[in-house]
């Protein structure tokens, strides 16, 4: 066990299991050995290896899940969130592969909460794509994303050839754009979207609800992104503030 002169047990016992997630004995993800096992390899009682383990979540080495048992914190994706918002790009900065897998494309009817971020009238014609995006193979996020059909009509077909959202837009003419707004909540998730996770339906998840403009002002897209908390942490990157500026809706876009 590691050992430290003076050092009280618990902080030994913490020390022993630091250097083994280290020395990568547990893996980002691993679930630790039970405190009953913990136990009766350091021979104390469970209250000494309870505080070791806090003092170890504390450090942000593990994390404690209720019922589920203490698992090795993952590496953090760091993800800015900003003026240009690209998914691949911030991965690829943080030195992350990324990737994508493609859900569900197709037309639909805009409901009220679409048609008003996007706006065009409840019940205009939007193409949707919902996609899982990955981090070295491993789902981060799970998006949907809604745009106008009547200036979009080929972006399920650009989307299947390129699995990007920054190169189906420029397949459909958008050369550039910028977010407008992102809004970051917390809650919790439902069954299917934890599954696509791959995490407990016990742990909250990362929403962000986001609006793109083209360089005129535009709207082209709406997307609601659901962010596994425990891999993600956003970024908020400041920009000067543009008292003047206008959202410019597509008028009459579903005419």
């Amino acid at each position: 066990m590691y050992q430290t002169e003076g050092e009280p047990i618990w902080r030994q016992i913490a020390g022993s299991l630091e250097v083994e997630i280290d020395q990568g004995t547990y893996q980002p993800g691993d679930r630790l050995p039970t405190e009953g096992d913990l136990s009766r390899r350091f021979a104390v009682n469970r209250h000494t290896v309870r505080r070791a383990m806090s003092f170890l979540q504390e450090m942000g080495k593990v994390r404690i899940e209720q019922g589920r048992g203490t698992f090795v914190q993952n590496d953090l994706v760091e993800y800015p969130i900003g003026e240009r918002t690209r998914f691949t790009q911030n991965l690829h900065s943080a030195n992350r592969l990324p990737s994508k897998v493609l859900l569900r494309a197709e037309q639909v009817r805009a409901d009220a909460s679409v048609a008003r971020n996007l706006g065009v009238r409840k019940g205009a014609p939007v193409y949707l794509l919902e996609t899982i995006s990955e981090a070295d193979g491993r789902p981060i996020s799970v998006a949907t994303h809604y745009f106008p059909a009547k200036r979009f009509g080929g972006i399920i077909e650009a989307f299947r050839t390129s699995q990007s959202i920054t190169e189906s837009l420029r397949a459909c003419g958008v050369s550039d754009y910028k977010r407008f707004s992102t809004r970051i909540t917390a809650t919790m998730p439902t069954r299917q979207l934890a599954t696509h996770l791959q995490q407990p339906q016990t742990r909250p998840v990362l929403q962000t609800e986001s609006i793109n403009v083209d360089m005129d002002g535009r709207t082209i897209e709406y997307g609601l992104s659901y962010f596994a908390s425990d891999r993600t942490q956003f970024i908020v990157e400041s920009e000067p503030l543009d008292r003047h500026a206008v959202l410019k809706r597509p008028k009459d876009e579903d005419d």
